[in-house]
């Protein structure tokens, strides 16, 4: 029984984590043409550096930016999994894994950017940053819920394999 939600949460692991590397490449990308007024990597990368009080560079800032944002995004991904799966409800379910994304889209506007110094809503990095979250957030949606449909519901295929 146990086993079955470990599974389930490796796979959203997995499909956060693939999730979260497009969308940050994707925000990177729209920040270095000037699309977007910033990446998450770098944000990611500044708020990590400065929990621990070091000084940054844009080397220093990506090789901690980007993995905190995988790390991230995977242990984000691995949530909802697991969370259906105790709940009983369908882990494949695109309008309950939408309404997890907007949960997450409203966690990143009102707790993690301003915890990473990005003010209300991101407000520092623009006045557009909720529009550029959001625009983020369903690429993450895409990605994210694709992922889990190909993985299918990992959890049943291991149950029926042992049998």
């Amino acid at each position: 029984m146990m086993s079955a939600v470990v599974i389930q949460g490796f796979a959203g692991l997995l499909a956060g984590a693939a999730a979260g590397a497009v969308m940050g490449v994707a925000s990177d990308v729209a920040f270095r043409f000037r699309v977007f007024r910033s990446s998450m990597f770098i944000v990611d990368g500044k708020f990590l550096l400065r929990t621990f009080g070091m000084r940054d560079s844009s080397v220093i800032l990506y090789a901690a930016g980007v993995p905190m944002h995988l790390v991230t995004s995977g242990i984000f991904g691995a949530l909802y999994p697991a969370a259906a799966w105790f709940t009983g409800l369908e882990i494949l379910s695109s309008p309950l894994v939408a309404l997890y994304v907007l949960l997450l889209w409203l966690s990143m506007l009102f707790i993690a950017l301003p915890a990473a110094g990005q003010g209300f809503l991101g407000s520092k990095a623009g006045a557009l940053t909720w529009l550029e979250q959001l625009a983020l957030h369903v690429v993450f949606f895409v990605i994210y819920y694709g992922v889990l449909r190909v993985m299918g519901d990992p959890a049943t295929a291991m149950t029926q394999a042992i049998r």
